[in-house]
């Protein structure tokens, strides 16, 4: 009995230090947040309305058919707008990296796949060539999986192609153009 009680008392103690030591992790994460949007909040302000307005000519370029193409090239602009001193924000990793999920993409939708464990085979195929082939080429860019996956999934058209690259372009030169104005906001 009292073995119990000694193994129940560790236990709330152990756990008690691991509620304080997490709040107090999550407290000073929170204080940080703050002193740095008190020093960028104008960035934080404009780099989202910059996005936006970018997203917003992007999808005028895409149709509802791509929308499963629409998500990779959200998360691009993340990359591109919260983070745009990041490695992968480099305009030639977008466009190459986009263009590799692309061409992955549209390889292994090629491959007829019927039944659903071979659809999640060629899907997985996708993404890990498209994975491979960045890394290779040295154009990593994260958000060009899901391309390869979207493209994979719906199978490849003139139309979806074009959008993507439209898509990438327009994000790159708003990069390109606004990069002395973007500060990394993560």
């Amino acid at each position: 009995m009292c073995f119990r009680t000694m193994d129940l008392s560790a236990i709330r103690t152990k756990s008690s230090n691991f509620h304080f030591s997490r709040r107090s992790s999550l407290y000073r994460r929170l204080l940080r947040i703050r002193r740095r949007f008190k020093s960028l909040w104008k960035n934080y302000i404009y780099q989202s309305l910059f996005a936006t307005l970018v997203v917003a000519i992007v999808i005028l370029a895409l149709t509802v058919q791509n929308a499963v193409v629409i998500a990779s090239i959200g998360a691009t602009a993340f990359i591109i707008f919260a983070t745009p001193r990041n490695l992968t924000a480099n305009p030639r990793r977008v466009i190459m990296g986009h263009i590799i999920g692309l061409i992955s993409g549209s390889l292994m939708s090629l491959i007829p796949h019927q039944g659903i464990a071979f659809s999640i085979l060629v899907y997985s195929l996708a993404v890990g060539v498209s994975i491979f082939f960045m890394v290779a080429l040295d154009a990593e860019h994260p958000p060009a999986s899901g391309t390869a996956l979207g493209i994979a999934i719906t199978g490849v058209s003139l139309d979806v192609v074009i959008a993507v690259l439209v898509s990438v372009v327009i994000l790159s030169l708003a990069h390109r153009l606004l990069r002395r104005f973007l500060k990394d906001l993560v």
